[in-house]
């Protein structure tokens, strides 16, 4: 049986009748930017987030980049976020002439640490972006008290996390802001791009981010400061919205299928495979990725293994940021943070969207356990 990494398919055709009636209206009314639907949609993940406010954007990215237009940052300013995330997370930042400055990860769940955070702080520190990576949250009550402390703000970066949980708080009511993206993959995602920036209770921010999303302009025609454009369109508006109300339900499949294999593999020594872990206080993990640690230089041979029986897989990410050409300029230097080295070396993540059925799933796992020797 094939085994695809993602089918989004299933998914689509259950809001499909939905959407093109969603469609049908928008054509007779002709109103395709920042119409009703985008209105609708920032009240309701506000309320999904349990936040005060949310701006629909263009892209998760451009969630990112708005929060920190909006905290002026700048030339000889420095952001911390990890080194083993998707680039956007450093590219915000280097895209405003400020500086990413990297920290390490905790092995256990991919994600940095209040301590390794609080080290990393200097006086030129304009910001911290922690992010919730593959659906779990980050040690946000240790990260926010370190940036408490020096009255940094912290920006959220839940691109892959939207509905995780922890410390009996949502991801996004722990930073001032926050990004979300909703690109196809993700647990909630558009038919094409999109995101949001969520304002957790701060109404100033929330106006300047809705003015920067428009060039700065308000009114029209009337630029208080550069902005940028990251208006998000109405089809994609709609989409979010058919599917928010089937979110709580992929969620729980996704969760479903991960315990699954948590049971099933769980035979496997920590020499063969790690699983991943739930390590959040009252938490829950959404896994947009089910992520595995394959030690002793054995990762890309079980990717090839599963490749051959048809079962796809992807490498979440191959390279860390600090190792990435553009940010030579930085200085930093391989073995400088050797847990997010040795887990660009180790990562392998397999299918888990809520779709699957239970054959999948254990077509999955025998690969993995065949290719270990085990039945």
């Amino acid at each position: 049986m094939s085994v695809p990494m993602l089918d989004l398919a299933p998914q689509n055709a259950s809001v499909k009748q939905k959407i093109l009636e969603g469609i049908g209206g928008l054509i007779d009314r002709s109103s395709f930017i920042l119409g009703d639907n985008v209105k609708g949609l920032e009240a309701e993940i506000a309320a999904y987030a349990g936040v005060k406010f949310a701006v629909g954007m263009s892209s998760g990215t451009d969630a990112q980049l708005v929060a920190l237009m909006a905290l002026d940052l700048k030339a000889g300013d420095e952001v911390i976020v990890p080194s083993f995330t998707f680039f956007a997370t450093a590219g915000v930042v280097a895209r405003l002439g400020a500086t990413p400055v990297f920290v390490d990860l905790d092995p256990a769940t991919f994600n940095t640490s209040g301590t390794l955070v609080e080290a990393a702080i200097t006086g030129r520190t304009k910001a911290i972006m922690p992010v919730h990576l593959f659906g779990q949250l980050a040690d946000m009550p240790a990260i926010c008290e370190a940036a408490a402390q020096f009255g940094i703000p912290v920006i959220e970066d839940a691109c892959q996390s939207m509905g995780a949980r922890g410390w009996g708080l949502n991801a996004g009511q722990f930073g001032a802001m926050t990004a979300f993206s909703c690109y196809p993959t993700k647990n909630l995602g558009a038919f094409g791009d999109a995101g949001l920036t969520i304002i957790r209770d701060d109404e100033a921010l929330h106006a300047r981010v809705r003015r920067l999303r428009v060039h700065g302009m308000e009114p029209v025609y009337v630029h208080h400061e550069v902005g940028m454009n990251g208006r998000m369109d109405e089809v994609q508006a709609l989409v979010l919205r058919a599917k928010l109300d089937l979110l709580e339900g992929w969620h729980a499949g996704r969760r479903k299928h991960a315990a699954w294999y948590l049971e099933r593999l769980k035979e496997l020594t920590p020499d063969e495979a790690r699983l991943p872990v739930e390590a959040v206080p009252n938490g829950r993990h959404i896994y947009n990725q089910f992520t595995l640690r394959v030690g002793g230089g054995k990762r890309d041979a079980l990717q090839a293994h599963l490749k051959s029986l048809g079962i796809g897989s992807a490498i979440y990410y191959p390279i860390c940021l600090h190792e990435q050409p553009c940010f030579a300029g930085l200085g930093y230097s391989k073995g400088q943070f050797p847990e997010s080295e040795k887990a660009a070396a180790e990562v392998l993540s397999i299918p888990v969207f809520p779709e699957m059925t239970e054959a999948m799933l254990e077509e999955v796992v025998t690969g993995i356990l065949g290719f270990f020797g085990r039945k």
